[in-house]
């Protein structure tokens, strides 16, 4: 089984993969569209997906990705995303000068980049700015990644857990191109799909009605519009349950009866990270 992800090797789809899948194969990618790609082409693959995190919100065009290749949803992992300030081995931090790194980790760790005066460096991701670190022997310069990406470029972790907020965690999907669906037993699911609503007057709520009418608990509903246009949207839907819980079943027939279109991305497992009660 390959894995593929986006970012350079240790970006944090990356650790959160090994976390997932240690033993098989992960193949990095430079942009989610071919991560995507890979894996609508070839059913034995995999890719790890980041959809959402705690402090920046969603990640930007993932819907659309989502919609374009339809790819199914086999599991949620959540990460706690650890930033850690990594430099040539032997450098201060009194002779550290610039920081570079991905815009939301340098957003992430401004104390220290304004405690020690550092020069933000936007580049494209974390992975790679360790990655260029090492490969240009920059010794005025660190960089902000994770503990697996200073491992791999042979970087010095200078300081741990720089970032402001702890708690910072990401939601990474694991998909592909089957649909298999986990045996139904007594255990939390998730069941996600994604549906355009018809342009009509209450639309979105008539959609919503049988959700409501069959007690079942939405955990997401993301809107966003359809190639460009603002007349009608698509919607990303995740609830509690799985497709064979009669409650589901029925919330889905009365959903499909209000759509245009209504596509079914997957049925997993909740994360224990979610706690449901």
């Amino acid at each position: 089984m390959k894995i593929f992800y986006q970012g350079s090797p240790g970006a944090y789809s990356h650790l959160a993969a090994k976390k997932i899948h240690p033993n098989n194969e992960f193949i990095p990618c430079k942009t989610f569209e071919e991560c995507f790609k890979n894996c609508n082409q070839n059913s034995n693959y995999k890719t790890i997906i980041p959809v959402e995190n705690s402090i920046a919100g969603r990640v930007a065009d993932i819907q659309y990705l989502i919609n374009k290749y339809k790819l199914q949803i086999y599991a949620e992992h959540f990460e706690e995303i650890k930033h850690n300030l990594m430099a040539i081995e032997g450098v201060k931090i009194k002779n550290i000068k610039s920081v570079r790194s991905h815009s939301q980790a340098i957003s992430q760790c401004q104390k220290i980049i304004n405690e020690f005066k550092f020069e933000p460096i936007i580049a494209a991701d974390t992975a790679g700015s360790a990655r260029f670190l090492s490969e240009n022997k920059i010794r005025n310069e660190a960089a902000i990644a994770s503990e697996l990406a200073a491992k791999i470029y042979k970087l010095e972790i200078i300081k741990s857990n720089i970032e402001d907020n702890h708690g910072n965690v990401t939601r990474f999907l694991i998909m592909g191109k089957n649909a298999i669906h986990p045996e139904f037993k007594n255990k939390n699911y998730i069941t996600s799909c994604i549906f355009k609503v018809k342009n009509k007057p209450a639309a979105l709520y008539k959609c919503l009605g049988g959700f409501a009418t069959n007690n079942v608990n939405l955990s997401k509903l993301e809107s966003f519009s359809d190639q460009n246009s603002f007349e009608q949207y698509l919607f990303i839907c995740e609830m509690y349950g799985h497709i064979e819980d009669p409650r589901i079943q029925k919330s889905l027939e009365e959903l499909a009866f209000h759509t245009v279109s209504l596509d079914i991305l997957g049925v997993y497992e909740a994360s224990r990270y979610r706690n449901i009660k």
